[in-house]
């Protein structure tokens, strides 16, 4: 993880909007009517090679592959694995459920598969980690940036998507989940890259699986899920690797939000070298001053989202600005790399919540309001 000693790196949470001609691939290919793998393959590699030029002409200093060739940052390790073939299971937001009449109305997007584990877990495509590896590879040689990254699905929100009734505990269950996804973690940061592992389920998992569980509980069920993360990096530099925490990335109330402030001591116990997390929308944007009473750890380098990712808003530059330099003044300037709060494409079958071609608006003003925080910070 690089610290910049000159200006504020850059960087994003990881989904960056698909083309359509990708986006009815994949979902060809969730539906299990997809017949032609190599064009598939094909497609991808060009549908990374652009993001990755089109982030580097954004002013990305950290790019990612967008994610171009995942149905979800989570979901995806159902065609990778064997044991997922059980009955999806159901999940209701609470925040929405406070709000019964607007939860009626909520419209629907085409859902993503969410089969709940019922078997062994084991690898069966390990071949597509390394094909994921060569795509971005080639991106970056032909497009340098100062860094680039991989996400990949912790144990934690494996187990939050894709739930467990074969394992007789959800101890065994993040246990195998661990042991069989180090085998990608380790690929990803063996080839070079930085490794991002979204762990949504330390926070949203509260207000999403966990909503009757008193704050102590749900934190000592983070813990556990740290834990199961830690197990499968055992092998991995923490410097080489990145945790993304996630409220949920939809336009919703959010009023039951577990605080940062009570979750952060337990992730602060990951082998991770940086932390992203939300912090520009109206929820969470006063957290910067978490910092002031919990300590940073000397090694570790934080994420602030300071563009958000649910609305079609263009943050001003000076905003931007502005929220990036609250928390260069708490932690210091070199431990901070401006970030967004989510992806902008979580789910390739899902609606778009920020148009396309605004996302990269949105980015360019990350980059603006980052050349302006430099210039006040240095």
């Amino acid at each position: 993880m690089k610290r910049s000693t000159s200006r504020i790196l850059t960087t994003h949470t990881g989904s960056l909007p698909r083309p359509l001609g990708i986006v009815e691939l994949l979902n060809s290919k969730e539906a299990g009517t997809l017949t032609d793998l190599s064009g598939f393959d094909s497609s991808v590699k060009s549908a990374v090679a652009e993001i990755v030029r089109q982030q580097v002409e954004a002013g990305v200093d950290i790019v990612s592959d967008g994610e171009q060739g995942k149905i979800g940052y989570s979901t995806y390790v159902k065609d990778r694995l064997t044991g997922f073939d059980g009955e999806a299971g159901v999940s209701i937001r609470a925040d929405w459920a406070d709000f019964p009449d607007a939860l009626a109305r909520q419209q629907r997007s085409p859902g993503v598969a969410r089969p709940s584990c019922n078997g062994p877990i084991a690898w069966k495509d390990k071949s597509a980690v390394q094909t994921d590896i060569d795509t971005l590879r080639a991106a970056v040689s032909a497009n340098p940036s100062e860094e680039a990254f991989m996400t990949a699905a912790s144990p934690g929100v494996i187990a939050h998507f894709l739930q467990n009734q074969y394992y007789p505990t959800r101890d065994e269950y993040l246990a195998t989940l661990a042991d069989v996804m180090k085998d990608e973690f380790e690929a990803i940061t063996q080839a070079g890259f930085l490794l991002q592992l979204d762990c949504p389920d330390l926070a949203m998992g509260r207000h999403l699986r966990f909503p009757d569980l008193t704050t102590e509980e749900f934190v000592k069920i983070a813990e556990g899920n740290i834990e199961a993360l830690n197990h499968s990096l055992q092998n991995i530099p923490a410097e080489q690797v990145r945790i993304h925490l996630c409220w949920g990335n939809y336009e919703g109330p959010h009023h039951r939000d577990i605080p940062l402030r009570d979750i952060l001591p337990a992730v602060l116990k990951a082998k991770v070298g940086a932390i992203s997390f939300e912090g520009a929308n109206p929820r969470h944007e006063h957290e910067w001053n978490v910092f002031q009473d919990i300590r940073l750890p000397d090694d570790m380098v934080i994420i602030p989202g300071v563009i958000d990712s649910t609305t079609n808003y263009i943050e001003h530059p000076e905003v931007v600005s502005q929220r990036i330099v609250r928390y260069a003044e708490v932690v210091g300037k070199e431990r901070v790399i401006a970030g967004s709060d989510c992806g902008f494409g979580t789910f390739a079958s899902a609606t778009h919540t920020v148009e396309p071609e605004i996302v990269w608006a949105k980015i360019q003003s990350l980059a603006e309001g980052a050349r302006l925080a430099s210039e006040q910070l240095w």
